[in-house]
């Protein structure tokens, strides 16, 4: 096509073209919360990624007559594929001005790319580091910023998606819970009777035992995630190790929990305040000012977000996650929090649905996977 150009990454310079683009895109969006770009560039030169430890990846930039058009990465999760025997590439980090011409070709880019490794179908967007960041687009709830590490685009990309072949794989959902209306003391006495009655506790993660408590997380994953989940299987120790090393500078232990049975650990939840609040107001750099800002401003975090939160199946009938969601909402209402987001949760995990809504919380985004097949 007359104009455009596509180029694939190979170096830090285009890696820091690659990241400083979406500071394009969302220039004068008062929604957008830009990501530190240190914490970008570690993503995506592997540091500490299992993602792309797991198969190939790729990026991709478009420029139309030399100025940058949009981004992607793409690749294969190998691991995945062998542990659901299947052919599946993934895309993330999508970004693009609204064209359809230019987001057509940097679609074939990625497509070309995956059919030379004998991909069939591709699926995204997914999480870049394969957690529970940027993790699909955002199709509805354009009204305010997002939560820590939750996706936020332009509502055009949904149509650029579908124009190009793209249907829809899961919609993911986010639940508000504004704690200033939240009657929490009347969940208390159920809740201290689930714990009676089945004999377990609900405590907050102990730093000081962090390998113990990070191996008890191991054991419930490799029990409760289900078999039936297509694009999730239980994460390595090491994986588990990196993804902590990655938030232990934004954790508050008091708001990370650990249901147990006597000894035996059969659920887990984790929340994080909303250091968006934060972000927003550093444009991407932390040094040498940000941190000074960062330090200021974290003390005023007002919310957060409960990221995960795992029971293994002999127990998920009896009240153990709303006992943790319980404990997690009165700890961060003890905290001065006035309100909490409860993400992502798919579309098809009803019991989870149902204990968001059943302690008040309120279906506030959908992010949306999308697939295509290349066959």
């Amino acid at each position: 096509m007359p104009g455009i150009d596509i180029v694939e990454i190979k170096d830090r310079q285009g890696l820091k073209k690659f990241i400083d683009f979406a500071w394009d895109i969302y220039k004068g969006d008062s929604c957008w919360v830009p990501p530190l770009k240190s914490d970008m560039m570690d993503t995506l030169v592997g540091k500490n990624n299992p993602l792309f430890k797991s198969g190939p990846h790729t990026l991709f930039m478009v420029y139309r007559y030399g100025k940058p058009a949009g981004r992607i990465l793409t690749g294969i999760n190998e691991n995945l594929n062998k542990k659901k025997n299947r052919n599946e590439g993934y895309i993330s980090l999508f970004e693009c001005v609204d064209d359809e011409e230019i987001s057509c070709a940097l679609f074939d880019a990625v497509l070309s790319w995956l059919k030379a490794w004998g991909v069939t179908c591709v699926k995204g967007p997914v999480s870049p580091t394969n957690g529970d960041d940027y993790r699909g687009l955002l199709v509805e709830g354009f009204d305010g910023p997002p939560v820590l590490m939750n996706s936020y685009n332009p509502p055009y990309y949904v149509s650029l998606f579908e124009k190009s072949g793209f249907k829809k794989h899961l919609d993911l959902y986010a639940y508000y819970y504004d704690l200033s209306i939240i009657d929490l003391d009347r969940y208390a006495r159920p809740v201290e009777y689930a714990m009676k009655r089945y004999d377990f506790r609900v405590e907050p993660i102990k730093l000081k035992y962090i390998e113990r408590e990070m191996l008890d997380i191991k054991q419930v994953l490799d029990a409760a995630m289900p078999e039936e989940w297509e694009d999730l299987t239980p994460p390595s120790l090491e994986e588990i190790k990196a993804e902590a090393r990655k938030l232990r500078h934004l954790a508050d232990p008091n708001l990370i929990y650990i249901a147990r049975n006597g000894c035996r650990p059969i659920g887990f939840s984790v929340a994080l305040p909303d250091y968006n609040q934060v972000l927003r107001h550093l444009n991407g750099r932390i040094f040498p000012w940000g941190f000074l800002k960062f330090l200021w401003l974290k003390r005023k975090i007002s919310g957060g977000r409960l990221f995960v939160l795992f029971v293994i199946p002999e127990y998920r009938k009896k009240a153990v996650s709303s006992a943790i969601l319980f404990k997690t909402l009165q700890a961060a209402k003890a905290r001065g929090y006035i309100y909490g987001e409860g993400s992502t949760i798919g579309e098809t995990n009803t019991s989870m649905k149902r204990d968001a809504e059943g302690m008040g919380g309120k279906h506030c985004r959908t992010y949306r996977i999308f697939y295509k097949d290349l066959t």
